[in-house]
């Protein structure tokens, strides 16, 4: 696993855009599945409920979205990191749609962003104060690794709380 991106595992060779785009549609595939009365279960004592990870992962998207901008438009940038945990306190003031239709949003808004890029765009150097020197692909390659690892614990969550016939 790369130091830069903690998420390189759940990439598994993929390509990074194909994930970013199909990832909005299997979550809302996992919700529809869940419901919303199981979607509010966490799977074990301490883990995040389906609806806390869709809120992560508007929170996260929007990070991303500022994070890819300033790189774009900033020389030298540093990344500013940020604790989840904290941001995940107010969690329960989300509705799970409303966190959906955000990341909906903003990861579209990036898509358009990311597919209007040149190629030599991708090796713009960014410095992540935890991780060291990246460049801007190493973001998307982090984004799309983080979808990943986050569908995994939904399909998770949704195969805990099936309901049983």
């Amino acid at each position: 696993m790369s130091q830069l991106n903690p998420y390189e595992q759940f990439l598994g060779g993929q390509e990074p855009l194909r994930v970013l785009a199909s990832t909005a549609r299997h979550i809302e595939k996992i919700l529809d599945e869940l419901g919303p009365v199981r979607a509010n279960l966490a799977p074990s004592e301490g883990k995040w409920s389906a609806r806390e990870i869709v809120c992560h992962l508007a929170d996260c998207e929007t990070v991303f979205a500022v994070r890819l901008r300033q790189t774009l438009g900033e020389d030298h940038h540093v990344i500013q990191p940020f604790d989840q945990e904290r941001w995940a306190k107010n969690y329960s003031a989300y509705e799970m749609r409303d966190a959906l239709t955000t990341f909906g949003a903003l990861r579209n808004w990036n898509l358009v962003l990311l597919r209007s890029l040149s190629p030599e765009v991708h090796t713009k150097p960014v410095t992540h104060p935890e991780r060291g020197a990246m460049t801007f692909h190493t973001i998307v390659e982090t984004m799309a690794g983080h979808d990943l690892n986050h569908l995994g614990q939904l399909e998770g969550i949704a195969k805990t709380f099936a309901p049983t016939h």
